[in-house]
């Protein structure tokens, strides 16, 4: 069975509605609306949301409006989006063998509840589909795949010298942390989750610090998560234990913004979004009004921008016949991390690795959110896959492996 990577809790519906009533009714993207083709549409609040407590067709108007449930920053396109031409071999169908039963691609897409699909092979489209009223126009919520574009940013910071690479220490970014368990962490101890700060990432408990997380989240005062992350005691010595923590996500978030001394999504924006031909503005949830960028989560992007940014990652980086990355980043990120001790990790740095047996071989990865939003990555093969899902719970429970059928898509496409 595949991997179980996250589970949101649920929240007392009194504070998540008037959050949303109080902060979605001033969100920057409103005044999008007249424009974008789904901005009129009723959507849910995030209790419902985060509790999988919507019907379907009112996930679906949630999860592509996710910008006017918290205040957003834009995440600004360039003027010239790099072409995604029509691959002259297109997929069709796709047959597969998951857990002793026969399915094919149409079984993925219903059954897994896939409302957008993009396959590239050699930086062509080879597949495509728009499903529940979806469009090109569309922007889908990223779940935690923002988790994996926060790494990459972290990753260009080093690159430009702005952070002093992996071994730098957290407190020289973010100075609030000096004195706290933070203190004597390194920036690779972040990526890694490996912190060693005690962290209970149990959300139906409501006392966990991950439901605290998200509390400081709602109240959109400025600087409460970073407060809350600056009060917690320490486990054991940095780099040598894993816990998978959001709170973690949030601390890369402001390290980086700590180093280039702007925005997330404007240093995004500035060193891929534009350069690298994204087509769409795209958003980012705050942590309050003209805040910080939440780490973890609240990236809202159209299809084929998830698509090429895929592309970038796969292509090491490379704009304008030159890599914005470290060298040999793409491989150090994405495969699997060792703790001080020897302990192995099935993870790199915010990104999963691979957990079936062609995607190991291939050394291919992902940048996975629950309820269905991936993009898989195989650089062996030069193949991208993109989906959005609007899965009813969040809790990881897909009918079929996503693995498995991104598996069978690429053997497909090696047919002749």
């Amino acid at each position: 069975m595949f991997r179980n990577y996250m589970i949101v809790p649920s929240f007392r519906a009194t504070m998540f509605s008037t959050v949303a009533l109080l902060i979605g009714a001033t969100s920057p993207m409103m005044a999008d609306e007249s424009t974008y083709p789904h901005g009129n549409e009723p959507i849910g609040t995030v209790e419902q949301v985060y509790d999988g407590a919507l019907l379907p067709d009112l996930a679906v108007s949630t999860y592509r409006n996710i910008d006017r449930l918290f205040p957003t920053r834009t995440i600004k396109a360039g003027t010239k989006p790099l072409d995604l031409p029509k691959a002259d071999k297109q997929l069709t169908n796709v047959k597969f063998k998951y857990e002793e039963k026969d399915y094919d691609l149409y079984d993925f897409v219903a059954l897994d509840n896939i409302t957008a699909m993009l396959v590239i092979k050699d930086g062509k489209i080879a597949f495509e589909t728009y499903q529940r009223g979806n469009t090109e126009k569309t922007r889908w919520m990223s779940m935690s795949v923002a988790k994996s574009i926060s790494s990459t940013l972290a990753g260009i910071a080093i690159k430009d010298g702005l952070i002093k690479g992996l071994d730098a220490q957290v407190v020289d970014y973010v100075p609030e942390l000096k004195g706290s368990a933070y203190d004597g962490v390194s920036v690779r101890d972040v990526l890694m989750m490996s912190s060693g700060v005690k962290w209970n990432e149990t959300y139906t408990d409501p006392n966990s610090d991950r439901r605290a997380l998200l509390k400081a989240q709602i109240s959109q005062k400025p600087r409460s998560a970073v407060e809350l992350m600056a009060k917690l005691p320490r486990a054991a010595e940095p780099g040598t234990l894993n816990t998978y923590s959001t709170g973690e996500t949030q601390i890369l978030g402001e390290i980086v913004r700590g180093a280039v001394k702007k925005p997330l999504a404007d240093y995004l924006s500035e060193k891929i979004w534009a350069p690298f031909g994204m087509e769409t503005d795209a958003t980012w949830w705050l942590d309050s009004p003209d805040g910080v960028e939440i780490g973890g989560s609240g990236i809202s992007a159209t299809l084929r921008d998830y698509g090429r940014f895929g592309l970038f990652f796969m292509n090491n980086g490379v704009i304008d016949g030159k890599s914005i990355l470290p060298e040999g980043w793409v491989k150090e990120a994405t495969t699997p991390k060792t703790l001080k001790g020897g302990k192995k990790l099935d993870y790199g740095y915010m990104w999963w690795t691979a957990w079936t047996e062609p995607s190991i071989k291939d050394g291919a990865f992902s940048a996975i959110g629950i309820q269905g939003q991936n993009i898989y990555i195989d650089p062996a093969e030069k193949v991208v896959i993109v989906t959005f899902g609007a899965q009813p719970k969040p809790v990881g429970k897909e009918p079929i492996d996503p693995n498995v059928f991104f598996d069978a898509v690429v053997a497909e496409l090696k047919k002749p």
